[in-house]
């Protein structure tokens, strides 16, 4: 099986929930996170604190590193969380993002994880 990244992007032009109308979309997302370990899909879920949190750590040339503070990349959208299932193809995967973009109310990115090469094939 694959494992896939299941991104979860807000804001910019996608309406966030009202703040009445959070717990029925939290209640949503445990039932789907339910669904998921239920069919062994389920690897991993979180959601993120915004993006003003967040830090970057660069190396230099030098070796030297720097802290800074906000996002890597400024923009309007971030990921807001993610998912991490397994699926037994791009399908499979997509029609749980399909799921999970219903059940958050948010786009949802589909991404497979690069295979990791066997010791062997590493030369």
């Amino acid at each position: 099986m694959t494992q896939y990244l299941l991104s979860v992007h807000g804001g910019g032009s996608t309406p966030q929930p009202a703040p009445g109308e959070i717990a029925p979309v939290y209640t949503a997302v445990g039932d789907f996170n339910a669904e998921l370990r239920a069919a062994g899909a389920w690897v991993f879920a979180g959601g993120l604190e915004p993006p003003d949190t967040a830090a970057v750590v660069r190396a230099s040339a030098s070796g030297d590193v720097l802290v800074t503070d906000g996002p890597f990349v400024e923009g309007k959208e971030h990921i807001g969380g993610v998912w991490v299932i397994e699926a037994t193809g791009l399908d499979a995967a997509l029609a749980w993002a399909a799921k999970a973009t219903v059940a958050c109310r948010l786009p949802v990115e589909v991404r497979a994880f690069q295979a990791i090469p066997a010791e062997n094939d590493r030369a």
